[in-house]
């Protein structure tokens, strides 16, 4: 119906339950509902049932079309032959199942984790269909995870869950509005300067209030310098008492490819490693977690945190006295630092020991490569 076109028009029709349609492709129509002023869109799939859309209330009819071609263009011409409807929760489980299915356990588990904390069961944005979300909705959800965090730590979990709908929807047939979860990140100015740095005297007095465990852990950190998960999943099989070197591994960049490094032990590091190698079948934890399985994050987090609250209640020194925001991460910045820093070890060395690229040691620890340029300057000249 051409009158569909005009404002003026509509609200003139006659009101009535059925809408008013006009047919925008074969069976798929756009339906205006005179009296309530209210647009609907539906769809007859291939096997003759029926889908119908609400889009509320438009003044325009051309945004009424927009928005129904929109919804159209995901559910009749997706790739999958039958659309999932569910909510965001939905949504995000089929990120997890998909993440297993490809064999990475390990991942599902911790995103999992993260969507439990972030979009749990009680969350209202959570029960929400997928494709009634709209921005204003994932704004106000936003808002609700700022309590007690960080801006950089809301953006973290922002983009875990973002990521997550666009996989739904691309890629498991999930119907939703993708523009709806682009959000600008928030602002923060201390982004670039949030990694903490521990020197040598913090991080012994850091470890003697740790559990056996965790102590075992972190002082693995200092001798590898290893992001936190890497070292938490290495087994015994991975350290080479011979040749005195550790294989670690992790899963980062585009397509998340495995990625393996030896790296390079002291004398000293090797024989930690020995001790914990010791008498352990090749597949077990090479450092146990407290139940002598293999660590998972959210255990080291929460146990750093209550060693270093432990350590800074006996400090007798500033020194000794360990940063607010010490995470395990902490280890790994204070080893690439000291390596560039005291020992002179040249950029791209360090970088393929700890699994890192030039770009990141220039931009988080190049202070500390023209410290030691600086120092070696000034020996030339004397």
């Amino acid at each position: 119906m051409k009158v569909l076109f005009s404002n003026s028009v509509r609200e003139r029709l006659t009101p009535r339950r059925e809408p008013y349609w006009i047919q925008l492709a074969q069976g798929s129509y756009l339906g205006f509902r005179a009296g309530a002023g209210t647009w609907i869109v539906r769809h007859r799939k291939r096997d003759g049932q029926q889908q119908f859309h609400s889009l509320g209330r438009l003044e325009e009819f051309a945004e009424a079309k927009r928005r129904a071609e929109r919804w159209l263009a995901q559910v009749a011409h997706g790739p999958y032959r039958v659309s999932s409807r569910g909510s965001v929760r939905d949504a995000l489980a089929s990120y997890v199942r998909y993440l297993r299915s490809i064999g990475r356990r390990a991942t599902a588990w911790d995103v999992g984790k993260r969507f439990r904390l972030t979009v749990g069961r009680k969350s209202p944005f959570g029960r929400m269909r997928l494709e009634d979300v709209r921005r204003e909705d994932v704004e106000l959800w936003r808002r609700g995870l700022r309590r007690g965090r960080q801006p950089r730590s809301v953006n973290r979990q922002v983009r875990a869950v973002t990521a997550a709908l666009n996989f739904a929807v691309s890629k498991r047939g999930h119907v939703g509005n993708r523009e709806a979860w682009q959000l600008e990140q928030l602002i923060d100015d201390a982004e670039d300067s949030a990694a903490v740095f521990l020197t040598a005297e913090q991080r012994a007095h850091l470890i003697a209030h740790c559990p056996r465990a965790l102590a075992a852990l972190l002082t693995g950190y200092s001798h590898t310098g290893a992001r936190p998960s890497e070292l938490a999943l290495a087994t015994a099989a991975d350290f080479d008492p011979i040749a005195g070197t550790l294989t670690l591994r992790h899963r980062k960049g585009r397509g998340s490819k495995l990625r393996s490094r030896a790296v390079l032990l002291s004398n000293e590091g090797a024989a930690f490693f020995r001790v914990h190698a010791r008498d352990k079948l090749p597949m077990a934890p090479l450092i146990s977690g407290q139940d002598g399985g293999h660590w998972r994050a959210g255990d080291w987090s929460v146990a750093i945190r209550d060693a270093a609250a432990a350590a800074n209640r006996t400090a007798v020194r500033l020194s000794q006295r360990i940063p607010l925001h010490t995470t395990a991460y902490s280890f790994r910045h204070s080893r690439i630092s000291e390596l560039l820093q005291l020992y002179g070890i040249d950029p791209l060395t360090v970088a393929q020991q700890c699994g890192t690229s030039m770009l990141m040691i220039e931009k988080y620890y190049f202070k500390f490569i023209s410290s030691a340029m600086r120092e070696k300057l000034n020996a030339i000249a004397g």
